[in-house]
């Protein structure tokens, strides 16, 4: 049974690179599109480890950026898997941003991507079983069940709103908003 499984730490992946001028936004801070392509890779090559096939990224949930990554600091991505379906997985995403001037690091970003394993034809396909091994991966694994019940009544109650403003006045639901509809 265990063959069809993996540890966390088999498909643990890390990037690093250094934040050139050419990543910064109008601000001067590294542009928040840099670091969440640089997520999306490393979450491809954990999910592609673990999966030993090619991965797609079906959703992004909960980008966070808590600290501005600077131009000349050095970013650390770290991913593992959290999760894993039966084609899906949940990629767990930090990172740091060090400062060689200063010899501070923050953590500037998590996030968390699922992941869908894909076959030669391009259709999902199984993916290896998690085997978790400290009581960290176990709470990431079960935050992760959490998280998809909770995205679960989310779209549940969009769809349910989409259905409502067909059938509410604009005026009454948009009446205290910060917007005029001509």
């Amino acid at each position: 049974m265990e063959k069809d499984y993996r540890t966390v730490a088999f498909s643990q992946t890390s990037i690093t690179e250094l934040m050139i001028p050419a990543y910064a936004n109008f601000g001067g801070k590294v542009h928040g599109g840099i670091l969440l392509s640089m997520m999306d890779k490393v979450a491809y090559a954990c999910a592609s480890k673990h999966a030993s096939s090619y991965c797609v990224t079906v959703s992004v949930d909960q980008v966070d950026f808590w600290e501005p990554v600077e131009v000349g600091e050095m970013v650390t991505m770290l991913a593992s898997v959290n999760y894993v379906g039966k084609t899906s997985m949940v990629v767990g995403i930090k990172v740091i941003s060090e400062n060689f001037k200063t010899g501070t690091s923050k953590h500037t970003n998590s996030s968390y991507f699922t992941m869908v394993a894909k076959d030669d034809n391009n259709k999902p396909t199984l993916v290896p079983g998690l085997i978790l091994e400290t009581s960290v991966q176990v709470k990431r694994f079960l935050k992760a069940i959490k998280q998809r019940e909770i995205n679960k009544q989310n779209a549940e109650q969009m769809r349910e709103a989409r259905l409502a403003f067909l059938s509410d006045s604009e005026s009454s639901i948009l009446k205290h908003e910060r917007c005029v509809v001509r």
